[in-house]
């Protein structure tokens, strides 16, 4: 059995899994759940396939690199905690749709599209192993490159987690937290920063496969893309939260890029009164 048949059947168990858990327990978390555990698994499978050859170990151990820092930013959110781990997201959805649509989006999106996208965007892997290309100078760049973009993504959620924490001290307080979402560090220069540095790593992933064949464009290029259309449709939805719970929201849009890092507008002047 080669690698890629291996990971496709570890991809189908891991989606049963999934969705009987969702099912069985009424939370639609638990793909989020393993989001950062199944493509360890799947790149070290075809690390395994290729005989341990340089190019994979070394995406390989990015890879985990990756997954273990996002194991640990979700853990200590709660994420892994029995009845507390669900995306607040999925219970607005589900208060917009009826009972029957949001089961079968249950199993077509949260099961079965976004599991096969984490594989998806391992897939480069299989592309690179088998390469006679030897490890070169691109690799070395594009590992360090994914290394920069994960320590942009570990200041985001670092500068979040603290926000969150003192939203949380100002409640406990009986005081109203001002302002309501996170503006500044990163957040000044982009609205969802993690978002984008999350995205970024799997197109330098992407770019391992052009160092490995010499081929700019290439089937599993579709990882990549449709994780960029997730993360677009998904930013979209928790904005429209957002801007129903804070009307200064609009303003942060209007002078804040929404996921490419930017220098940001000046503020709108105030209104002068006439007369």
């Amino acid at each position: 059995m080669n690698a890629l048949t291996v990971c496709l059947v570890l991809c189908a168990a891991v989606t049963a899994g999934t969705w009987l858990a969702s099912v069985l327990t009424h939370e639609h978390s638990w793909v989020d759940r393993i989001w950062s555990i199944a493509p360890i698994a799947y790149v070290w499978i075809f690390a395994a396939g290729d005989g341990f050859s340089p190019r994979l170990v070394l995406m390989a151990l990015l890879v985990t690199a990756w997954g273990a820092r996002l194991t640990f930013n979700f853990a200590r959110k709660g994420g892994y905690r029995p009845g507390a781990g669900e995306d607040y997201r999925w219970a607005v959805l589900r208060g917009r749709m009826p009972g029957w649509a949001f089961a079968l989006f249950n199993i077509g999106f949260i099961s079965l599209y976004q599991n096969a996208l984490i594989l998806a965007f391992c897939l480069p892997a299989f592309t690179a192993s088998g390469s006679a290309t030897p490890l070169g100078v691109w690799d070395v760049a594009l590992a360090v490159v994914f290394v920069a973009f994960l320590v942009g993504e570990t200041i985001a959620d670092q500068q979040q987690w603290e926000f969150h924490r003192w939203k949380q001290t100002e409640r406990a307080a009986g005081r109203t937290p001002v302002p309501g979402f996170l503006q500044t560090g990163l957040f000044r220069i982009s609205r969802h920063p993690n978002f984008f540095f999350e995205q970024a790593q799997w197109w330098v992933f992407y770019g391992f496969a052009i160092a490995a064949t010499g081929v700019w464009l290439h089937w599993t290029i579709a990882g990549a893309a449709l994780l960029t259309l997730l993360f677009i449709c998904s930013t979209v939805f928790t904005e429209s939260i957002s801007r129903s719970r804070y009307p200064e929201y609009d303003d942060y849009r209007r002078r804040t890029s929404m996921l490419v890092p930017w220098f940001p507008k000046a503020p709108q002047p105030s209104a002068q009164p006439v007369g």
